[in-house]
């Protein structure tokens, strides 16, 4: 259905799936094998809760995320997944990550697609953050080095602010 609407990006494994609906990292493995099958883009959603920041386990969630999901994923395919690193605790609270927290949460996952495949693929892949983006934020997320854009969400919905949002996000390309 989704093809026959032309739509090419899908997102999976958003933190309301994951904890509202209780998909789990093999469901959230399997939409991702089957989105590639069908010719569709992943957007690849990873991210801790506040409780599992302040123990200090943001690496170790986002890395169980990351590595079941692409389980299996050849080099060529996991070029067409883009990564977004969306802290739970900072989607629709009005609280973002500071940029430095972003960019380190993307510079190890991209560290781990390094590992697992090899650096020039890390250097390819696409990481976005996503996480109480707004228009008087942005660009200082988007001048961090491993962030390579931003997953918007409620200021989407305000076409005034969400056409600042990417105006701004330009300036980086």
């Amino acid at each position: 259905m989704l093809k026959e609407l032309e739509v090419k990006y899908v997102i999976i494994g958003h933190s309301e799936r994951r904890h509202v609906f209780k998909e789990t990292n093999e469901m959230i493995a399997k939409k991702v094998k089957s989105a590639l099958n069908h010719g569709l883009f992943p957007v690849l959603c990873v991210g801790e809760t506040l409780e599992e920041r302040e123990s200090d386990r943001t690496t170790q969630v986002i890395q169980e995320q990351l590595l079941s999901a692409i389980e299996g994923v050849g080099e060529e395919d996991i070029l067409k997944v883009t990564l977004a690193y969306e802290p739970v605790w900072a989607i629709g609270t009005g609280k973002s990550a500071f940029p430095e927290q972003a960019n380190d949460a993307n510079r190890r996952l991209r560290a781990l697609i390094g590992s697992k495949y090899n650096p020039e693929v890390a250097k390819k892949i696409r990481i976005l953050y996503g996480g109480s983006v707004k228009p008087d934020n942005v660009a200082d997320f988007m001048v961090e080095p491993d962030i390579d854009g931003v997953l918007v969400g409620g200021a989407s919905l305000d076409p005034v602010k969400f056409a600042k949002i990417v105006e701004i996000g330009a300036l980086k390309t």
